[in-house]
């Protein structure tokens, strides 16, 4: 499965959160988009519309489980899709900005 390590994201690269909403409410990468895993193929038309026509998708959840299974779903639809690898756990770790919806510092549950 295509893999990335959270360093290798870079600022304006296309993420795509699928972790539950209340994660996602204590916080999260700003800018990410966000359909849960649970919701996933029922709103897989935000994805499309709100991706890169020739980019690529992160995919991230907490630890990196659902965010593979997701990322396998759309490397079979054809998009260049890649698992960030420690998913938020590390973004956290690693100092990179977590957020709320209302802009102030987050953190990952």
């Amino acid at each position: 499965m295509p893999t990335v390590e959270v360093g290798e994201v870079g600022d304006g690269d296309f993420l795509l959160d699928v972790r539950e909403d209340d994660e996602w409410q204590a916080g999260h990468a700003e800018g990410a988009l966000h359909i849960p895993i649970s919701e996933f193929v029922a709103r897989y038309g935000e994805l499309t519309e709100a991706a890169p026509q020739d980019g690529r998708v992160h995919v991230i959840c907490r630890s990196g489980g659902r965010s593979a299974q997701v990322t396998m779903y759309l490397v079979q639809q054809g998009i260049d899709a890649v698992n960030v690898d420690g998913g938020m756990q590390f973004w956290q770790a690693l100092g990179r900005p977590v957020v709320t919806d209302g802009g102030q510092p987050g953190a990952v549950l």
